[in-house]
C-alpha cells in the first residue's frame, strides 16, 4: 500500500504494538498508547536489523520517505545505517556545549596565551554563557551571534565589539580542535566603529603631568610606576609587575622576562639616569619586598586596574584632558621619533613584533642604540620638566647599525 497522511492519522493503537509496511523495508511501528514511529526493516551482514526513523507526526511523511531513501543508498554502499545513526546519536550526546567549548578554550588556549585572560573569562561569564551555555558548540548560528552582540550593544557599542573578539577567538579555537565544522562569526562586523587610540601628551602638558602628580593623593608607589613608564616607554603591565631581581642597575639593564613581555620574548631595556633615580626612590619605599612596585594590600605588586583608578580619580587634579596610563608610553616613542630618532630603534624600545624575513635574519639586540635612544629621551624629559626644552637642543647621536 502507499501512505498518506490520512492514511497514518486513521492508525489506532491496539492491546499489541503492530506495524504497517509499504515497500522496500519502509513501514510504520504503532505502539499500545498510539505513537507513530518510521522504520526501515533491512538485513547487514547477513542479520535483520530496525532502524527508527523518526515519530509521525513530528517527523512528516516526506521526511521519512526521504530519511529511508538515505539509510537504502547507505546500505548500497556497504554501510549498515544502522550503526551509522547510533554513532551519529553519540556524537551529538558527546558534542561539547558552548560553557565546555568555553572551559577547554580559557584552560588550553586564553591562559597560556594572553595575560589578560580574565578579561575573557568575564566576558565569557557576563553574555556568553547565560544565554548559551547549555548549548551545543556546533549548533551556534551566525543569527544568533548577531543577536547576542545586538544585545550587548545596548549597553555599549565597545563593549560588544570586545565581546565578538572573544567569541570569534572561542569559536576559531573550536575549529582548529576540530570540535566545529566552521565558525558562526564568519563575516559578522563589530556592532560598533573603533576609536583608534592617538593621544600623544605635549611637551608642556607632561611638564605638567610631571609636577602636579605629586599635588594628587595617588600613592607613591603609583606615581613612580606611571613616571617610570613614560621615562622606559614600556607597557604598564610590564613597569607594575617588575621585580627588583629583574634588574641591573649597576650595569644600567631592566630585562623582562619572556613570561612577562607581551611578545613572550624577554626584552632588554638600558636603564637612562632619570630612570635610575626613580628606581631608587622605588626601592626605599619597596622595602624587603621582592616587588618594584608592591601592594598596600596583597602580597603582590600593584595591579592595572589600581594604577587605572588611581589616574582617573585623581585625573581632576592633574589639570589635563583625558588620557590613559598607555599614552604616557606612546607619548615616549612620538617625542622620540620627533627627536630624530630613527623608528626602527623606538621600535626596539617598544620591543614590537617584527615579521618577515627581516625579522628571521636580523638578530643584532640594538642595545647600544636603544641605550643612546633612552639617555637622549630622558635628558629631554629633564629639560621638558625644569622648563629648560627648546626644540633641536639635544641630538642624539647613533653610532653603528
Amino acid at each position: 500500500m502507499k501512505f498518506t497522511d490520512v492514511f497514518l492519522r486513521n492508525l489506532k493503537p491496539q492491546a499489541k504494538r503492530y506495524l504497517v509496511w509499504e515497500n522496500h523495508g519502509f513501514g510504520v511501528r504503532v505502539s499500545t498508547t498510539g505513537k507513530k514511529n518510521f522504520i526501515y526493516s533491512y538485513r547487514y551482514d547477513g542479520k535483520p536489523r530496525f532502524l527508527t526513523l523518526g515519530t509521525y507526526p513530528a517527523m512528516t511523511l516526506a521526511e521519512a520517505y526521504k530519511a529511508h531513501a538515505e539509510a537504502w543508498k547507505m546500505l548500497e554502499q556497504g554501510h549498515d545505517p544502522g550503526a551509522v545513526a547510533v554513532a551519529a546519536r553519540r556524537e551529538e550526546r558527546e558534542a561539547p556545549t558552548v560553557a565546555e567549548l568555553a572551559a577547554e578554550y580559557l584552560e588550553r588556549w586564553a591562559k597560556p596565551r594572553k595575560r589578560s585572560w580574565k578579561v575573557d573569562e568575564r566576558i565569557l561569564k557576563k553574555d556568553v554563557l547565560p544565554e548559551w551555555g547549555r548549548r551545543k558548540a556546533k549548533d551556534i548560528t551566525r543569527r544568533e551571534v548577531i543577536r547576542l552582540l545586538d544585545r550587548v550593544a545596548a549597553r555599549g557599542g565597545i563593549m560588544a565589539n570586545r565581546t565578538l573578539a572573544v567569541v570569534r577567538k572561542m569559536f576559531n579555537f573550536a575549529v582548529s580542535r576540530d570540535i566545529i565544522p566552521a565558525s558562526p562569526c564568519t563575516a559578522v562586523q563589530a556592532p560598533a566603529p573603533e576609536n583608534r587610540r592617538d593621544r600623544v601628551l605635549t611637551a608642556e602638558e607632561i611638564k605638567t603631568f610631571w609636577l602636579n602628580l605629586d599635588k594628587t593623593p595617588i600613592s607613591e608607589e603609583i606615581k613612580l610606576a606611571l613616571k617610570l613608564q613614560l621615562v622606559t616607554a614600556q607597557r604598564k603591565g610590564e613597569v607594575i609587575s617588575s621585580a627588583w631581581a629583574d634588574f641591573d642597575r649597576e650595569g644600567g639593564w631592566w630585562t623582562i622576562p619572556a613570561e612577562k613581555s607581551k611578545n613572550r620574548l624577554p626584552h632588554r631595556v638600558p636603564l637612562s639616569a632619570l630612570a635610575k633615580e626613580i628606581l631608587a626612590a622605588a626601592q626605599t619605599l619597596a622595602g624587603d619586598s621582592g616587588w618594584v612596585f608592591p601592594s598596600l594590600r596583597t602580597t603582590g605588586h600593584i595591579t592595572p586596574a589600581a594604577v587605572d583608578h588611581a589616574l582617573r580619580q585623581a585625573r581632576p587634579l592633574l589639570g589635563l584632558d583625558h588620557f590613559v596610563p598607555h599614552d604616557l608610553r606612546r607619548s615616549a616613542a612620538s617625542h622620540m621619533t620627533g627627536m630624530g630618532i630613527p623608528r626602527l630603534v623606538v621600535s626596539k624600545i617598544l620591543n614590537h613584533v617584527e615579521r618577515g624575513v627581516t625579522a628571521v635574519y636580523d638578530r643584532h639586540s640594538y642595545d647600544n642604540e636603544k641605550r643612546q635612544a633612552l639617555e637622549a629621551w630622558g635628558y629631554r624629559l629633564q629639560n621638558i620638566i625644569q622648563g629648560a626644552e627648546k626644540e633641536g637642543k639635544i641630538i642624539p647621536l647613533f653610532r653603528g647599525t
